[in-house]
């Protein structure tokens, strides 16, 4: 890649970083996990082709062109909560990833008031979430465990944060999150 293409990438990111609130290769990635989907699958299920998915995850492409597509990924992402929170079953999340596919847009979304009503669980993968996509913007995943390996002998805390935030599960995260809460 140039540095003309490095450059377009980085604006894109920035674009999408603006318009959705963290880089789309990074959402993606953490529906694909949290929902264990593969590319092909989140494709289909959001309505776009594999290599629109895949411009889009690599900063080829900044936008999102249709509402409709933008509302599926919202409600994936309530899905993907739903799931880790325990509120819904993965045979359950799949019956829902269908209706998904099938919706035009609109309809998909009851609103925000849902996040609230499943507790605590949700926000704290919120901000755990938050926390994985600002690391994992600023560096790749070795790069952070490298960094990690780094501090670990002055700074051990600080290491098993950036190894468990930075290039760990969600779920591990989460953990961490809950257990230095108190």
């Amino acid at each position: 890649m140039d540095a003309a293409q490095q450059e377009a990438t980085a604006r894109a990111r920035e674009l999408q970083r603006s318009w959705y609130g963290e880089p789309l290769g990074a959402l993606f990635r953490r529906l694909i996990d949290d929902l264990g989907l593969n590319q092909a699958r989140l494709a289909a299920v959001l309505g776009l082709s594999a290599p629109m998915l895949s411009q889009l995850m690599s900063g080829q492409r900044a936008k999102i062109g249709n509402p409709a597509v933008v509302q599926r990924v919202q409600a994936l992402q309530e899905l993907a909560g739903q799931v880790a929170d325990g509120s819904i079953s993965a045979g359950e999340a799949t019956e829902r990833m269908e209706e998904i596919k099938k919706s035009q847009g609109g309809s998909v979304l009851t609103g925000t008031g849902q996040t609230s009503s499943t507790g605590g669980a949700l926000t704290v993968r919120r901000v755990v979430r938050e926390i994985q996509s600002l690391l994992r913007s600023v560096a790749a995943a070795g790069d952070i465990i490298d960094a990690a390996d780094s501090l670990a002998p002055a700074h051990p805390e600080l290491a098993e944060f950036l190894r468990v935030y930075g290039a760990g599960r969600t779920a591990d995260a989460v953990a961490h999150y809950e257990g230095h809460q108190n």
